[in-house]
């Protein structure tokens, strides 16, 4: 029987080193990629059964290449492994399509415990986190606001910009032009009411399109 295959996404090489050395004697690790850009493609081409991933990566965060992957890829599950704590992320990492939710200070037996429940359909949640989400969506069951009428294309330029790169930057990043860049640019401000490159940053950080 063939073992069930996982692609690991963190830009801490480290990190990524020693969770493979965890699990490569139950799973065939596939691939391993650093940024959010880069597991929707490996995603795409190496068709994982499951996709460990962290909230906080560059290009595109955790949270909206969640979101892509389940819809290209609805049966592929995904476990956030973050240091990310806050209840309200946790929620909405749920709320993308994720099965689990595990702290990277946890024991490495809550990652080996997560993955076959996952796997099985059902869902694992730290502990500790568990708590604060039922607070948090009893305060606020309709989830954090999400602009929805932001594209992909537009989350992945307004992410960058948060970033600090040059719109000839994330030209080079996307492979577009950089009027490409510029068109999604001022559209998301229109889209959002927001006047300037300053207010577009400040909105990209508020709502967790850029996690530290």
């Amino acid at each position: 029987m063939s073992l069930p295959r996982v692609i690991l996404a963190d830009d801490h090489k480290m990190l990524v080193e020693a969770f493979r050395k965890l699990l490569e004697s139950r799973y065939e690790i596939v691939g391993t990629v650093s940024d959010g850009h880069a597991l929707l493609d490996a995603a795409t081409s190496l068709k994982p059964d499951i996709i460990i991933l962290d909230i906080g990566m560059p290009l595109l965060n955790g949270l909206e290449a969640a979101r892509q992957l389940k819809s290209k890829m609805p049966a592929c599950k995904i476990i956030f492994l973050t240091m990310q704590e806050d209840p309200d992320l946790a929620v909405e990492a749920m709320r993308s399509g994720a099965s689990g939710y595990v702290l990277k200070t946890s024991a490495a037996a809550e990652l080996l415990h997560a993955i076959p429940e996952a796997l099985k359909g059902r869902t694992y949640v730290t502990l500790q986190i568990a708590r604060g989400m039922e607070k948090s969506f009893i305060q606020n069951p309709q989830g954090r606001h999400r602009p929805r009428t932001l594209t992909p294309r537009q989350y992945e330029v307004v992410q960058l910009l948060a970033e600090g790169k040059s719109m000839k930057e994330i030209a080079d990043i996307l492979h577009v032009t950089a009027r490409t860049v510029a068109f999604h640019k001022y559209r998301s401000m229109e889209e959002l009411a927001i006047k300037s490159t300053a207010e577009l940053i400040q909105f990209a950080i508020k709502n967790h399109i850029v996690v530290a």
